[in-house]
């Protein structure tokens, strides 16, 4: 998603300081076409008005953030910074703080949609915090999102985003179920999906899921396995922390979780749908 956005941004003209995470593929498609490779996160931070985080969990954009080389140590007097991963909502408060005191703006603004979205500029963003420093950075936003949404008080965009996720994984879970259960008990998996999606159950999640449960084709819900179990069991997580025991996120966590760790982590959620089959032939 991130080497997405980084090609829609200097489609669109921008100067880029860039830093890579886990390979150079993205990092160095960007620098052929004239981003500056930065040698650090606080380096980054240093050369740019803007700073974005397009990261995996919590842990990964704190560790960007803090520490002697982090984008709080090099951050200019009065930059925006902007979370584009899924993120704790608790974090990013206290991210906001910090940036804060070192005379900055931190905005959180998980994404929606997929990687062939952002290269068109039509991601979904929803975005939080300070919003004054939102509408300053709103014309760039929308040069990546086809969606911009300002949504309140830092934090609210990636709760949002865990409880979006949370009810899209758990009904593309109960496709996935649905599908297997067919198998077992005799009946047409197409029929199923046929007489479902006839009535008021239909959704493009339950689209995504028929693609690979009845025609093979795990493409149409890019999401891996891995990144579900991690966005359910933050909002596992999120809800603890308010004191609440979530009951729906339990069955999902416990199956995303355990196809994760039993071979299936790269695979797309509607190759969940295996997971259940297996499951139930014991």
């Amino acid at each position: 998603m991130g080497g997405a956005m980084v090609g829609r941004l200097q489609d669109q003209g921008y100067a880029l300081h860039v830093l890579g995470n886990r390979d150079r593929t993205y990092l160095d498609a960007a620098i052929a076409r004239g981003a500056t490779e930065a040698a650090s996160a606080r380096a980054v931070a240093e050369a740019s008005d803007i700073v974005m985080l397009c990261m995996g969990t919590s842990d990964h954009v704190e560790s960007r953030m803090r520490g002697n080389d982090g984008v709080i140590a090099g951050l200019k007097p009065g930059a925006t910074v902007v979370d584009f991963g899924t993120s704790l909502p608790g974090s990013s408060r206290a991210l906001a703080e910090e940036v804060a005191a070192a005379g900055g703006t931190y905005l959180d603004a998980p994404l929606g949609r997929t990687p062939s979205h952002a290269k068109d500029g039509l991601l979904n963003i929803m975005a939080s915090g300070d919003r004054t420093a939102f509408d300053k950075i709103e014309p760039v936003l929308k040069d990546l999102g086809e969606n911009v949404f300002h949504l309140g008080d830092i934090g609210s965009g990636h709760t949002i985003k865990l409880i979006n996720n949370f009810f899209g994984m758990t009904v593309a879970n109960a496709m996935a179920e649905a599908f297997a259960m067919a198998d077992v008990a005799g009946v047409d998996r197409q029929q199923l999906y046929e007489v479902m999606a006839a009535g008021p159950l239909h959704s493009g999640m339950m689209d995504f899921v028929k693609a690979y449960g009845v025609e093979g084709d795990p493409s149409m819900l890019a999401f891996a396995i891995k990144n579900a179990a991690k966005d359910v069991g933050y909002y596992a997580r999120m809800a603890e922390e308010a004191g609440v025991d979530s009951i729906m996120s339990k069955g999902t966590l416990s199956a995303l979780e355990t196809a994760r760790d039993t071979g299936q982590a790269d695979e797309m959620v509607s190759q969940m749908v295996d997971f259940y089959v297996k499951k139930f032939k014991g």
